[in-house]
């Protein structure tokens, strides 16, 4: 089986070269890495090259020890993570995809442990992949410390069931993603990575397994410091997560919270042509979408 490493990539060439040190050192071989670089206008392109062969054709394929499937480099015009990863997904031949992005790393077992899980799942469709845990480089958990045994169960179910917190390590399978992409509305470079996660949820259900596969660092100049603005910026994206959540079968203090972020992000919309309809019956959390609105303005001044 292949495992499809991905990773996007946007001015992070000075940390590029640890997350590829952490894939040469991989007990697991079987895998390809592919980077899609999102217009960086640092030297990326130069970092990663240095570690690309052309093949016959031209194309930028480089077996390298403990990289079987090899490393491939694409650029594209700046468009946002939602869009590189569509074109990840197209471009992979793995059957599983693993998004990590260009400033974390993993651990040296990691795709040797989501190999172990998945091979006790692959041959049931309702299963849409495997999830590991997400620490620090000092080895915390993300969301801090929750014990959990292996849990079947939707991504929706892990958070408001089970009431685990705190980012996770999704594997999915690669046919689901290219099922269930990421919308791209024109004009806005961001899609909440949930609105696809939530997508998914309503269909299949995923492994998850309390090993540590994933280690990251949060940037102070990356999505999670500045998502408010973020989403701000790309309303229509924004509001169709919050709409689409609100209607899932949620607690109903979720669904309040998701309906008035939803206005919230709304408001931001110039042309309200392409914004996703909230039920008649919700419109009476619009004053605290509006008051929130008008608080997120008055702090990204």
């Amino acid at each position: 089986m292949l495992i499809t490493v991905f990773t996007p990539a946007y001015n992070r060439a000075h940390l590029l070269p640890r997350l590829y040190e952490s894939l040469k050192a991989q007990t697991f071989q079987d895998f390809e890495w592919i980077i899609v670089d999102d217009g960086s206008t640092d030297d990326t392109e130069e970092v990663v090259k240095d570690w690309l062969q052309p093949e016959g054709g031209g194309n930028n394929f480089l077996p390298l020890e403990g990289i079987n499937g090899g490393i491939r480099y694409i650029k594209q015009p700046n468009g946002g993570k939602h869009r590189a990863i569509n074109r990840g997904v197209q471009e992979a031949r793995g059957e599983l995809f693993f998004i990590v992005d260009s400033d974390d790393k993993l651990p040296p077992a990691s795709l040797e442990r989501i190999a172990h899980y998945y091979g006790q799942v692959s041959g049931d469709t309702h299963f849409a992949g495997v999830c590991g845990l997400k620490c620090y480089f000092d080895g915390r958990q993300v969301g801090g410390e929750q014990l959990f045994d292996i849990t079947d169960c939707s991504m929706l179910d892990i958070r408001l069931k089970h009431n685990i917190k705190g980012d996770m390590a999704e594997v999915f399978r690669t046919d689901v993603l290219r099922e269930l992409p990421f919308p791209e509305h024109e004009g806005e470079r961001f899609c909440p990575e949930d609105l696809v996660w939530n997508r998914i949820s309503q269909k299949y259900i995923m492994c998850f397994f309390h090993e540590p596969i994933y280690e990251c660092e949060y940037q102070s100049d990356g999505l999670t410091a500045k998502i408010i603005k973020i989403r701000m910026d790309s309303p229509i994206a924004s509001a169709t997560h919050y709409k689409e959540l609100n209607t899932y079968n949620i607690p109903f203090k979720e669904k309040v919270k998701a309906a008035i972020n939803y206005w919230r992000f709304s408001f931001c919309a110039q042309s309200k042509k392409q914004l996703p309809k909230l039920p008649w019956f919700w419109y009476w959390t619009m004053p605290l979408g509006l008051a929130m609105h008008l608080l997120d303005k008055k702090n990204i001044k």
